[in-house]
């Protein structure tokens, strides 16, 4: 092997070893975000179905303090706030959020992937109410 032909491979080497970590990396985002699941199968404690039919979920929510419901999904949703509350929010790819909801208020959501911590000192509770395909009116 020549001199040059070494660094060739060396370079070659240095960049499969690049493309493989990147490649690892969004694998894992991938897997992390496939593998959220059913909020009702993961957080069976913290939230329970009300009421279902072929339009909407609804579901009672109480997070107790320190709890953590582990990485699942919604579909569109609608949340109406019971009491007030501090949450930490971790998306699929690590990043976190803090927010501070307040009783009375309501909000709309996109689909979203995501784990919930209860970081404040008192019981977070809410109404969400997950939207399904809507049959065509007749």
């Amino acid at each position: 092997m020549t001199h040059m032909d070494s660094h060739k491979a060396a370079r070659s080497a240095r960049s499969m070893r690049r493309i493989g970590t990147g490649t690892a990396a969004g694998l894992l985002l991938i897997a992390a975000a496939a593998s959220a699941q059913d909020v009702v199968q993961v957080g069976g404690d913290s939230h329970k179905v009300i009421l279902e039919n072929p339009q909407v979920r609804v579901l009672a929510v109480t997070i107790k303090p320190g709890e953590k419901v582990p990485m699942h999904s919604h579909p569109a949703s609608v949340s109406y706030i019971l009491s007030d509350g501090k949450l930490r929010v971790t998306l699929p790819d690590g990043k976190t959020s803090e927010r501070e909801p307040k009783a009375g208020t309501a909000s709309w959501s996109e689909p979203v992937t995501h784990a919930v911590e209860n970081i404040g000192s008192s019981d977070y509770t809410q109404v969400q109410i997950e939207l399904k395909a809507a049959a065509p009116a007749k």
